[in-house]
Parts: C-alpha cells; structure tokens; sequence
C-alpha cells in the first residue's frame, strides 16, 4: 500500500479554479471549497464570510476567529504584512479585517 501523501489533496493553483487570485482577495473559492470537501469527507470548511453579519451571529463569531488568526501570521511573516499585494493582506481585506 502506498504511504499517504500529506496537503489537502486538491489542486491550489489559481488556474484550477480553486483558489481566487491575489488581485481578486485570495482565498478559496467555492468551487475550492467544494472540491476540498469532496477530498477529505467530514470536512466542515467554508468559504470566507464577506458580507454583511449580525453581532454575535455564527458568522461574525467565524470573521472574529480568523481575523485573530491572521493577525497572528500577520507578525509571523512581516514580510507579508508589510506588502499590500500579499495573499495574507488581500484575504485579510476580503474578510474585512
């Protein structure tokens, strides 16, 4: 039996559809989320929460927790976080952190 290659078993370039580029805010579309899904089932992964939400609803509760997230790659990587053009700032401004 083959060992068991590690990533998360879809395509990440952009031209695959799966993932949205740097320009258009980063992060996965939902062709992507689709697609991860279907590779790892039981998986509960969604797409970026971009409009507009209640206070203290699921969705803010998920902005909240990836904005914190962020924040901390934020100065994990400060090359990232200097350059507006990076996937980290882009998709930090598509989830309107």
């Amino acid at each position: 039996m083959p060992a068991k290659r590690k990533g998360m078993g879809i395509k990440t370039s952009v031209k695959s559809g799966n993932f949205r580029p740097t320009k258009k805010g980063a992060g996965m579309t939902k062709k992507g989320v689709m697609a991860y899904r279907k590779a790892n089932p039981g998986s509960k992964l969604k797409t970026a929460v971009t409009g507009k939400v209640k206070p203290g609803s699921k969705d803010a509760k998920r902005r909240k927790s990836f904005c914190a997230r962020s924040a901390g790659q934020m100065k994990k990587f400060p090359k990232a976080a200097k350059n507006p053009n990076s996937r980290l700032r882009q998709a930090r401004r598509r989830w309107k952190c």
